[in-house]
């Protein structure tokens, strides 16, 4: 926290995605095997995880430009712009542990593709790592999207904006 009180909001980096995704695939290493006839996966966390991560790189595109203040744009609200760093740190988080889930899922799996089950529950769960990966590709972005780029200031040394 800074002096003042106020917490700050620092970027996402690459330790606690990393930490969740390993930590989601020791998960799914166990969970593939201690259980006794593994259950066949849902396949529809595909197109839905593809969708969140289409959706997400879309907003960012558009979030990028309001910010930069590109024409044609109008100006993005400050309470906006926050909403969608909060969003895109969360799905940041979300994304990071099922890829690894998934991923340490396939893993398991991975030595008894001769069995029509397995071979399912490999392939859906190695589709759902890869969606679940660009839906973190997808919120990283997102959340670079959200920085106010750096002021260069006026030329002559005086900050104040709208003044020549």
């Amino acid at each position: 926290m800074s002096d003042d009180g106020r917490g700050t909001l620092t970027p996402t980096g690459w330790r606690v995605p990393s930490l969740l995704a390993l930590l989601g695939a020791l998960a799914g290493l166990l969970v593939a095997n201690s259980v006794s006839g593994l259950p066949l996966m849902p396949w529809s966390a595909i197109p839905t995880l593809l969708l969140l991560a289409f959706a997400e790189a879309f907003t960012a595109g558009r979030t990028a430009r309001r910010i930069r203040r590109a024409p044609g744009t109008e100006p993005i609200e400050p309470l906006s712009a926050a909403r969608l760093v909060a969003l895109a740190k969360a799905s940041a988080l979300f994304a990071s542990l099922a890829t690894g889930f998934f991923a340490g899922t396939a893993l398991a799996v991975s030595d008894r593709l001769e069995l029509p089950s397995h071979r399912e529950v490999f392939l859906t769960a190695l589709g759902t790592a890869l969606a679940a990966g660009l839906l973190l590709a997808a919120a990283l972005y997102l959340e670079h999207a959200c920085r106010v780029p750096e002021d260069d200031g006026d030329q002559d040394g005086d900050d104040t904006p709208g003044l020549a």
